[in-house]
């Protein structure tokens, strides 16, 4: 495969629309962030959505951690994570592409809530030349493990759970407790606090 050349699904990548059919080496490996954002305005423009196309904007984001894209509405923000360029140019293509079909089925949608993968999404992707995309991928991204620092334990009926983070307010009940009591807060059902050294 020569660099330049997207790859999705063993394919070269297009983009297929009414308003004709873009080939692949339309977008480029190790663009830019200025670069993907008009690239992906072009697209938008070529499927008739040329509000979409002056509102998309595509971001680096080195915050994240597991997961490969992420795409932001009514902002039309997509954010990237960097760590795909460490896999392949290609799979920072397709997921440019997947997250760019959830804002344009969000787009066409206009105030109609539409499921994240749904039908409305799944059209997008077939209209961006990636159809039978998946909702998630496998990729080898590390998922970040955070050291639980708090356990919580109920008095009435033993119940723990470990957290992350400190539970911001002052007392809280057994929720299972609580109900079988009669429903309502219950003092003597407040949760039992822990450090975990």
């Amino acid at each position: 495969m020569r660099r330049g050349s997207a790859l999705i699904s063993g394919k070269e990548s297009s983009v297929r629309s009414e308003a004709g059919l873009v080939q692949s080496g339309f977008l480029e490996a190790g663009m830019e962030e200025g670069e993907l954002t008009q690239k992906c305005r072009e697209v938008c423009v070529k499927l008739g959505l040329e509000t979409l196309a002056s509102e998309v904007d595509v971001r680096w984001n080195g915050r994240m951690r597991s997961s490969a894209g992420r795409a932001s509405w009514p902002k039309a923000r997509i954010e990237l994570n960097p760590r795909l360029l460490e896999i392949s140019d290609a799979e920072v293509l397709r997921t440019l592409w997947h997250e760019l079909a959830h804002l344009v089925a969000l787009s066409r949608a206009g105030r109609k809530r539409i499921a994240p993968h749904g039908r409305e999404w799944r059209k997008a992707c077939a209209d961006l030349g990636i159809p039978g995309e998946r909702a998630t991928h496998r990729l080898e991204l590390p998922s970040r493990k955070l050291k639980r620092r708090w356990k919580y334990r109920c008095p009435g009926c033993g119940w723990k759970v470990e957290r992350v983070r400190r539970i911001a307010r002052k007392q809280v009940a057994c929720g299972s407790c609580c109900r079988e009591a009669g429903g309502g807060f219950r003092k003597e059902y407040v949760l039992v606090e822990e450090r975990i050294e």
